[in-house]
């Protein structure tokens, strides 16, 4: 099976690498328009019944777009349609662009993901842990070892959002949650006072989701010289073609900015212009100059799926080269040594998880189909085996809903080949 998976993505990239994301007739990719329909009644009915404000869905096989729609109001209040060029919030899927950048100074020979951290930012020298003791409280002991790059392009390296047993100790510090926007420092100087605060977990102990990515980001500054901003746009965004893409909202694209809802007892509400993470956030009128690796990035459908088509080509797009086969193969393989803790069926690569057993799983898809999501409930994946790649945006936090599943379920469904 590997070994079949393996001919197929590199089959697909020797074809697709050369070619753009274009529109093309469906059933030529082996997809039915008349199943692919099922997603737009779908989440038009979502509209329909207030439970989504709107968002926009791509889905490209074989190097080609075979459905790109939006649907709902990209500001309800206002009575504004969503277009399929709205641009979203899209919290950590900034991490797998973070991830290719660290690759890439792999690549380029200015660092090896198994260097310790602290040979970038020295303060991680020497790190703590918290553990709970007897009396509900907690005790501080040292780390059993360094905290590496691979641990934190893994989320393996203890390192949560600071709402672990130190809470307190995170809270004092004004670091805690995702959200970095509002920051008026440059990222380096918050990721190095995290250094001395403790973790929730020993290094590859176990999966702990939280900074891991930021701090590669300030990784990144350290290593490059420059602003997270200037590598990705250098190295990424710019040779891809991602003119969209940004940590701060350039004033002429302010009206092409998704507004962010909230839901509160099933209905959705507008989310406050002033605020955090469950706000519209300072994308516009923000400090704009903390960039954060872990969830700073603005984007569009057809930006990000230009970036899933570079990984799912082996490391190419368009004719511009971004990182090598070997190194996407490094990247979408599971490197978890024990079990994963949020979902059966699934491990985790450099950057994204990856689906390990279809049947654990319990949902439809391929071994080895990597992806993530972000925190205004935007989803993507991608699926080598079926050479297949979905996006989904739209702009909603706090949510619960169950439109992921039902897209993965439509998406699969419209395979006919």
């Amino acid at each position: 099976m590997k070994k079949q998976l393996l001919i197929a993505f590199l089959a697909f990239g020797a074809i697709a690498s050369g070619q753009k994301l274009v529109l093309e007739n469906p059933e030529n990719l082996g997809i039915s328009s008349e199943r692919l329909a099922r997603i737009s009644d779908t989440f038009d009915e979502y509209v329909a019944k207030q439970q989504l404000p709107g968002g926009v869905i791509l889905v490209a096989r074989n190097g080609k777009i075979a459905y790109h729609q939006a649907f709902g109001k990209s500001d309800r209040e206002n009575n504004q349609a969503m277009t399929t060029d709205h641009i979203f919030r899209i919290a950590s899927q900034t991490k797998a662009l973070v991830s290719v950048g660290i690759m890439i100074l792999q690549e380029e020979g200015r660092l090896l993901i198994s260097d310790p951290l602290s040979k970038y930012i020295p303060e991680f020298k020497n790190t703590t842990v918290a553990l709970a003791d007897d009396q509900n409280g907690y005790t501080m002991e040292k780390a059993n070892r360094e905290i590496t790059i691979r641990d934190l392009l893994t989320h393996t390296a203890g390192i949560g959002y600071g709402y672990g047993l130190a809470a307190d100790q995170w809270a004092d510090a004004d670091i805690q949650g995702w959200y970095f926007a509002h920051r008026d420092v440059p990222v380096l100087e918050t990721i190095k006072k995290m250094a001395s605060l403790p973790n929730e977990a020993q290094p590859g102990e176990k999966f702990v989701y939280g900074y891991n990515t930021d701090i590669l980001g300030a990784v990144i500054e350290v290593v490059s010289g420059q602003t997270l901003n200037a590598f990705l746009q250098q190295k990424i965004l710019t040779p891809l073609g991602m003119k969209d893409t940004h940590f701060y909202l350039p004033p002429s694209k302010a009206q092409r900015l998704a507004v962010v809802y909230n839901q509160e007892n099933g209905q959705l509400k507008r989310a406050p212009d002033k605020g955090t993470m469950n706000a519209q956030g300072h994308y516009l009128n923000g400090p704009r100059v903390s960039f954060s690796g872990g969830a700073g990035l603005l984007s569009t459908a057809t930006d990000y799926a230009i970036f899933l088509q570079m990984l799912l080509n082996g490391g190419s797009y368009d004719g511009q080269r971004i990182l090598s086969r070997k190194s996407v193969e490094l990247m979408t393989v599971n490197h978890l040594n024990f079990p994963y803790s949020w979902s059966p069926g699934t491990g985790f690569g450099l950057g994204f998880s990856i689906t390990t057993d279809l049947g654990l799983s319990g949902a439809p898809g391929s071994v080895g189909a990597f992806g993530w999501g972000g925190a205004y409930h935007s989803v993507y994946w991608a699926d080598p085996q079926e050479d297949l790649l979905v996006v989904y945006f739209t702009q909603v936090i706090p949510i619960s809903l169950d439109d992921h599943s039902k897209l993965r379920a439509l998406v699969y469904q419209a395979l006919v080949d």
